[in-house]
C-alpha cells in the first residue's frame, strides 16, 4: 500500500544493499521480471526492440535483453555511448549482455513485435527533449506495444507530471512498490496495467524510510473499519445530520442522506429550513426529518449532543446564510463534513473558515473538486497534486479529500492517499453528494477524518464500478450492501 517517491525507492535500495542484498542481485531480479512480462503477454513475438537509458533503468534493460535472448526472442539493443560508463551495476550487466549494440534511433522499431523502455525510471529530473524526445514519439506513433521499465520515459515518478514527452505503454513494471506518479494524473494514462515485482527488497526498510503517502486500498484501514457488533444498536452508530438547501434545491441533501445511512451510520436526519420540510418529508422514509431553519435553528438541533455528524453543502446555496450555518457548525460538537456550497461561500475570506476549523477539536473533512478548491486555497505551492492536497490539509486543519480522477485525501499530519479505483461513470450530478454522504457515515460511526475520507472514497468508486455504464448518483447509496459485502470477504481473505 506505501507509494514510494523516487528520493525514497533510492533510500530503500541503499537499505537492501547495505543491510546485505548486492545491488547486482537486485538489478537481475528487476530485468528479470520485464524479461517474464514479456514472455508473458507476448509468448510468439520474435522480435524485441529494448531501449536503454544511462542510468540504472538501462542496466535493467540490459538484464531484461539478456534473459530474452536466452529466451529464443530476437533483440535489437538500443544504447548511445560507453556502456562501461554506466553506473557499476548497470555496467556489469552491460557486459554480461552478448547481443549487439545499436544507436538509439527510431530504425530499431523496424519489425519490432515489442518495445522494452528502459530509458529513464521514476527519478527523471528534466524535460526530455532532442534525439531521445524523437525517439519517444516515434515509438508511441509506431504502434507496437511497450513495456516500460519502472514508469514510462517522461513521466515524474514521484509526481506524475509530463517532462517534455513520454511513452505511452501498455504496461508498467516497477519494484518493491508503486510509485505516485503510477496514480497521479497524467502520468496514470501513460502506465498501462500495472505490474509490481518482488526484487529482493526487505519490507523492513520501510521502517527507515517511513512513507506517508499510501494506495488507498482496504488494507490500509480495513482493521479500523466500524463493522456492526452482536451487542450493537443503532445509538452505537451515530446519529448524522445533512443540512437541505431551499426548497427548490433539496435532492442534493436527501441523497447525501440516503448514502449516510447506507453506509452505517445509525441514524440519519436531514435538518430542513422551513419553506422546504413539505418537499422533504414527501420523499424521506427511513431518513428522519427535523427543521432547521438558519443558523440559529441549526444551533438548537446541534445542541443534542448525540448528533454527532454533521454535512452542509450539497445544495445549500453559496451565500451569507450557509457561511453563518457553517460557522454555527463548527462552534458545536459533532465532526463536520463540509462540501460544495459550503467551501465556495467562504471563498472571500478562506482563513475565517480555516481558524474555525483549527479552533476545534472534532474532525473536519473537506471534499472539493478542483474548482472549488481552486476558489478556497487559490495557488497553493507543490509539484504534484498529492503535495498541493498536503498543504491544503495543513493550512485548514482539515482532511481534505480532493477529488477527480486521480482523487487524494490528505490529513493535516502529512498522512495522504491516492485512490486507485476511480471510475469514468462517476462523471455525473449528484455524485460527489453520495459521497459526501459516505464520509458522514464513517465519521458518525467514530472514525478519524482521513480513515473517512479513505474509506467513502473507495466505497464510492468500487460502487460505481459494480454498476458501470449507466450510472447516475441515485444508483450510488443502493450498491453500498454490495460493496459491504465484498469488503467483508476481503477481510476474512486476510
Amino acid at each position: 500500500m506505501e507509494l514510494l517517491t523516487a528520493k525514497e525507492m533510492g533510500h530503500a535500495d541503499k537499505l537492501a544493499i547495505e543491510g546485505g542484498v548486492a545491488g547486482a542481485v537486485l538489478m537481475e531480479n528487476a530485468g528479470r521480471s520485464v524479461a517474464d512480462e514479456v514472455s508473458l503477454r507476448f509468448p510468439d513475438a520474435t522480435t524485441v526492440a529494448i531501449l536503454c537509458g544511462p542510468g540504472n533503468n538501462g542496466g535493467d534493460g540490459f538484464v531484461a535483453a539478456r534473459q530474452l535472448l536466452e529466451r529464443g526472442y530476437f533483440v535489437r539493443l538500443g544504447f548511445d555511448g560507453d556502456p562501461s560508463k554506466l553506473p557499476a551495476d548497470a555496467a556489469a550487466m552491460a557486459a554480461r549482455y552478448t547481443g549487439a549494440v545499436h544507436p538509439l534511433e527510431p530504425v530499431l522499431f523496424d519489425g519490432a513485435d515489442v518495445i522494452v523502455d528502459g530509458l529513464f525510471g521514476a527519478g527523471l529530473a528534466r524535460p526530455i527533449e532532442g534525439k531521445f524526445a524523437v525517439l519517444i514519439d516515434a515509438a508511441n506513433a509506431s504502434g507496437i506495444p511497450i513495456i516500460a521499465i519502472d514508469v514510462p520515459s517522461g513521466v515524474d515518478g514521484s509526481t506524475g507530471l509530463i517532462l517534455g514527452t513520454a511513452i505511452r505503454a501498455l504496461s508498467s513494471v516497477t519494484f518493491f512498490r508503486f510509485k505516485p506518479g503510477h496514480f497521479l494524473m497524467p502520468g496514470h494514462l501513460h502506465c498501462g496495467e500495472l505490474h509490481l515485482a518482488d526484487i529482493g527488497i526487505p519490507d523492513e526498510v520501510l521502517e527507515t524510510v517511513k512513507p506517508a503517502l499510501y494506495a488507498n486500498e482496504p488494507g490500509l484501514w480495513l482493521d479500523r473499519y466500524p463493522w456492526p457488533t452482536v451487542l450493537g444498536h443503532k445509538y452505537l452508530r451515530g446519529h448524522a445530520v445533512v443540512a437541505s438547501g431551499p426548497a427548490d434545491a433539496t435532492g442534493a441533501a436527501r441523497l447525501a442522506a440516503r448514502s449516510a445511512l447506507r453506509a452505517g451510520a445509525g441514524l440519519v436526519t436531514v435538518a430542513s429550513p422551513r419553506n422546504a420540510l413539505a418537499v422533504n418529508a414527501a420523499q424521506l422514509t427511513a431518513v428522519m426529518l427535523r427543521e432547521a431553519d438558519g443558523p440559529q435553528g441549526l444551533a438548537a438541533l446541534l445542541a443534542d449532543t448525540r448528533k454527532n455528524a454533521f454535512l452542509i453543502g450539497p445544495g445549500h446555496g453559496v451565500d451569507e446564510d450557509t457561511r453563518q450555518m457553517v460557522l454555527t457548525a463548527l462552534q458545536a460538537e459533532p465532526a463536520v463534513v463540509l462540501d460544495a456550497d459550503a467551501l465556495t461561500s467562504f471563498a472571500e475570506n478562506p482563513e475565517e473558515l480555516f481558524d474555525a476549523i483549527r479552533a476545534r477539536k472534532a474532525p473536519v473533512v473537506m471534499t472539493p473538486h478542483a474548482g472549488e478548491f481552486a476558489r478556497l486555497f487559490g495557488d497553493v505551492p507543490g509539484a504534484s497534486k498529492v503535495d498541493r492536497t498536503r498543504t491544503a490539509a495543513s493550512r485548514s486543519g482539515a482532511t481534505v479529500v480532493l477529488k477527480g480522477p486521480d482523487t487524494v485525501i490528505a490529513a493535516p499530519d502529512g498522512r495522504a492517499a491516492i485512490d486507485t479505483n476511480g471510475t469514468p461513470w462517476l462523471a455525473t450530478a449528484g455524485s460527489g453528494d453520495a459521497m459526501a454522504g459516505m464520509v458522514l457515515a464513517m465519521l458518525a460511526q467514530g472514525l478519524g477524518g482521513f480513515d473517512a475520507g479513505c474509506i467513502a472514497v473507495w466505497m464510492h468508486g468500487q460502487a460505481a464500478k459494480l454498476f458501470g455504464p449507466g450510472l447516475i448518483a441515485e444508483d450510488l447509496p443502493e450498491l453500498i450492501p454490495e460493496v459491504l459485502e465484498e469488503l467483508e470477504e476481503y477481510g476474512s481473505d486476510g
